[in-house]
């Protein structure tokens, strides 16, 4: 198991570690909507902090594991305006915008 399912794993029986979390993000100054820098500055430190450091990319990882993991099967018919419900709030999938790196002017 590594850092960032470690962590999560932990986040989701902890009460006191959630309020913690959201308190931080609260507080943020910083656009809600730029993911990577939102965590970069609430949730990596709180995660280093426990003993549990893990990167932008490890949680892009985690998250896309999770993702499809528990994605829907192939095989199963979705009726048409039925939305499909992920109990899991993403940090980084499909919220917000991310740094468009491969895209940038100059690239990187």
């Amino acid at each position: 198991m590594d850092h960032a399912e470690q962590f999560f794993a932990l986040y989701a029986k902890d009460e006191a570690l959630r309020r913690r979390v959201l308190e931080a993000e609260a507080n943020y100054p910083g656009s809600l909507e730029i993911r990577e820098a939102v965590v970069e500055e609430v949730l990596l430190p709180i995660a280093a902090e426990l003993g549990l450091p893990f990167t932008l990319k490890d949680l892009r990882a985690f998250e896309t594991r999770h993702k499809l993991k528990n994605a829907p099967d192939a095989n199963t018919p979705i009726q048409e305006g039925e939305a499909i419900e992920d109990p899991v709030d993403y940090w980084l999938l499909d919220k917000g915008w991310t740094y468009d790196y491969e895209g940038a002017i100059g690239g990187r």
